[in-house]
């Protein structure tokens, strides 16, 4: 409802800023004995709305309160010493200039109350989203989740747990080699061939896009995850050597470590996931 509300208040502000515009250009063109004059005020009230658009109500204000004294002072010269009789001339600018900077003001507000819920929403996406967008691939927050459990069921039930954590070698450096395009092109293509050396059962999880790290989770003990370990390693030798060899400069390379879940030693996921982290410097 808050959302509708400032969009609502954004779209009338921007309608009336046009009628006000449409009003002040007819009224300027309307008498050419005053033009010079009316360009004039009719400058000075556009710079009074751009700068109260680009910092707050109180500077338009304080600026439309020196317009207004000005305009008074003018007025009354122009009726004292040049005997000039006063009509809706001098009210004209008087009036328009503040509903001009109050229209921009509130303009600007809505446009930065749907900014901030844009960005509220932006940041509750972030945070509650379960999955990668590029590769659907479940994310670190995803594999707390599922962890938790199978902590608990192998812990229960006596299952081996191993978790298996993947690195591209020398990312960093791949990165500032190659295209955003290309980067995209090789978290898939290695999620993928990920996906195909697991059984069903087993989960392959996205821990970080930047410095780019996989999660693999084995219903199978440290010795059998030597052999997924084997399988990842010769698919990545098959991958740039076959028929996809041709998207990458570099020859891609797999860190890989892995530990098995031990109760007495790991009591939550991210531990976990330190633990097989600490695994990948031994993999030189």
């Amino acid at each position: 409802m808050k959302r509708n509300q400032s969009s609502l208040l954004s779209d009338v502000a921007f309608l009336l800023l046009f009628v006000i515009c449409f009003i002040c250009v007819v009224f300027t063109s309307s008498n050419p004995t005053y033009y010079i004059q009316n360009i004039i005020f009719l400058n000075a009230a556009f710079l009074i709305a751009i700068v109260t658009y680009f910092t707050n109500l109180t500077a338009g204000l304080i600026l439309n309160f020196l317009f207004i004294f000005g305009c008074g002072t003018y007025t009354l010269y122009q009726s004292v010493v040049q005997g000039v009789s006063i009509d809706s001339q001098n009210y004209f600018w008087i009036l328009m200039t503040p509903i001009i900077t109050a229209v921009t003001w509130t303009l600007t507000r809505a446009n930065k109350q749907l900014q901030e819920e844009k960005e509220q929403l932006q940041r509750s996406n972030a945070s509650l989203a379960t999955m990668d967008e590029n590769t659907l691939l479940k994310n670190s927050w995803s594999f707390q989740k599922d962890t938790t459990v199978f902590m608990a069921l192998s812990k229960r039930f006596n299952i081996p747990l191993t978790l298996v954590v993947m690195r591209v070698r020398y990312w960093d450096e791949i990165r500032r080699m190659t295209s955003d395009e290309e980067m995209t092109s090789v978290i898939y293509d290695i999620s993928t061939l990920s996906q195909t050396s697991i059984r069903t059962n087993d989960c392959l999880y996205i821990f970080d896009k930047e410095n780019l790290t996989w999660g693999l989770i084995l219903f199978t003990d440290r010795q059998g995850a030597n052999v997924v370990i084997d399988r990842l390693k010769q698919n990545v030798i098959n991958l740039n050597n076959g028929e996809h060899s041709y998207k990458y400069k570099v020859e891609l390379n797999l860190k890989i470590g892995a530990v098995e879940y031990d109760p007495e030693g790991i009591s939550t996921p991210l531990d976990f996931i330190a633990e097989a982290r600490k695994q990948l410097e031994y993999d030189v």
